[in-house]
């Protein structure tokens, strides 16, 4: 079975079929979701939260980029996989850009790369796809520029906001971008700009009328039941399950019921050997 291209995602597009975008992390979560039928996997710059317990993303390194890139990508056999540029490896200048995009690819097992920014990121995404390299953009809440938005709030409500995120979607389907994923947007807002758009919109927290929707991973499974963002469904509750399965682990190891005779290995002449000393 082959992975998902660009054309295959622009076409779901144009035959109004729904994109389904997971963010995971590593081979056995990529495994799943991948058997599951997402249409694209994300290897977010959010592992520095969720993987790393950092309280934001700016500390992920392209170095952890990579690494995870290559992990998730061995778990792999259908979905498209896109990685994330991380803070400050791409910013500096489209060469620098570049360089790092080629390593995503090179080292890291992507096949498109994503970047915040609107029209600021326009010459980034040009020189990338330039050089052959498939960009998703990432605009509306970009969590990179937290500390100059205002923290995590919803982007565009205002008038100005509103034209300056249709003007960014514009300016990174110019650049050449394939796709572009709209966060914390409202949803009148987002259909617009996905009416305006040839290529794919893929929505967090931007409503129902986007050509496909982005979900953590852990998230979606309920891995932490006091994370509640609004734009969050728990599809399961796994928090719960997995703290009760280490519970009863527990518990067996304390009273002796684990490891249980079908779980040990044996040797019939030191058996035998013990059975005689007693």
């Amino acid at each position: 079975m082959s992975r998902k291209t660009v054309l295959d995602l622009q076409k779901m597009k144009a035959g109004n079929q729904k994109i389904a975008m997971v963010t995971a992390y590593d081979a056995t979560m990529a495994r799943l979701v991948d058997t599951a039928g997402v249409d694209m996997v994300l290897v977010g710059d959010s592992l520095g939260m969720v993987i790393q317990g950092q309280a934001d993303t700016l500390s992920v390194t392209l170095t952890d980029m990579i690494y995870h890139g290559r992990c998730v990508s061995r778990g792999l056999q259908q979905a498209h996989l896109t990685v994330d540029l991380p803070f400050m490896s791409y910013q500096i200048s489209p060469q620098q850009a570049l360089q790092s995009s080629g390593r995503l690819v090179k080292e890291g097992g992507a096949q498109s790369v994503k970047l915040e920014g609107g029209e600021r990121s326009a010459p980034a995404i040009e020189a990338i796809v330039r050089a052959g390299i498939p960009v998703v953009a990432h605009i509306g809440l970009t969590p990179q520029s937290v500390h100059a938005t205002g923290g995590w709030r919803v982007q565009g409500r205002s008038e100005a906001g509103a034209q300056q995120l249709m003007a960014d979607a514009l300016a990174v389907q110019r650049a050449g971008a394939f796709c572009v994923v709209l966060e914390m947007v409202p949803a009148e807002l987002a259909a617009e700009i996905t009416a305006a758009l040839e290529i794919p919109t893929i929505g967090i927290g931007a409503g129902p009328d986007l050509d496909g929707q982005v979900l953590v991973c852990n998230d979606l499974l309920g891995f932490d039941s006091s994370f509640k963002p609004r734009f969050v469904r728990r599809f399961a509750t796994l928090e719960d399950t997995m703290i009760d399965a280490v519970k009863t682990y527990v518990a067996d190891v304390k009273s002796g019921l684990f490891p249980a005779d079908e779980h040990t290995f044996h040797s019939k002449s030191r058996r035998a050997k013990v059975a005689r000393l007693y």
